[in-house]
């Protein structure tokens, strides 16, 4: 007997008892007992998501600040300044208002080559959304955030994320994702800088992405 016919066998001895009306997909709201029911929406305000945010990924070593958000273009100048960056590589959609006075900008477009790509000192770009218990910012390749090589090449990499765009738990950051991933978008999960560890747990950052990650709350 093959491996094949050996799956397939259990699998059917597996449905032996299935009637056959029953559902092939499993629905939350009718299927789900109180042992495998879980939360889908938090109940912290916005404050508290933010803070909570910020702490997380402080715990990742990533910078966060607050600004108001007619105040972002001194907020990303000053993250400029701490990592003496004064080129970046930004989506073509980036608001004029994030565009900091002493920065070189250039947009993606014509799309750069890696090598061109890992020239500038940063990527600059918004997000889809934030997951203040994981500390985690999702990119959905939308508005103000261009495609993903963007934020992979350059050694920094800033953020800006609107208050409103911070979720307590990542059951709502899937909802709000939803649309993206049914429209075959790309899906990029950050949870702090590049980071990763060998079999003697030695921390190694930049293997997969930046080693900066600077995030400004526009409030």
């Amino acid at each position: 007997m093959s491996s094949r016919e050996l799956i397939l066998g259990r699998v059917r001895a597996a449905l032996a008892d299935v009637a056959d009306d029953e559902p092939a997909s499993w629905i939350y709201d009718r299927d789900a007992d109180e042992h495998s029911r879980y939360a889908r929406a938090g109940s912290r305000d916005p404050e508290a998501l933010a803070a909570l945010f910020a702490d997380r990924c402080g715990e990742y070593r990533a910078t966060v600040t607050r600004a108001e958000r007619a105040g972002l273009g001194p907020a990303i100048a000053a993250a400029c300044a701490r990592h003496g960056a004064s080129s970046l590589v930004v989506p073509t959609d980036l608001p004029e208002a994030w565009r900091a006075p002493g920065v070189e900008w250039r947009e993606d477009h014509p799309s750069l080559d890696v090598h061109a790509l890992s020239g500038f000192d940063g990527a600059l770009t918004g997000c889809a959304v934030a997951i203040a218990l994981t500390g985690t910012i999702v990119l959905d390749a939308g508005e103000a955030q261009g495609r993903r090589a963007l934020t992979l090449l350059p050694d920094l990499h800033i953020c800006v994320i609107g208050e409103e765009q911070i979720v307590e738990g990542v059951p709502e950051a899937f909802e709000r994702l939803a649309p993206a991933a049914r429209s075959g978008r790309p899906l990029t999960f950050i949870s702090g800088p590049s980071a990763t560890s060998d079999i003697e747990l030695k921390r190694v950052e930049g293997v997969h992405g930046p080693r900066r990650l600077e995030i400004v709350i526009a409030g």
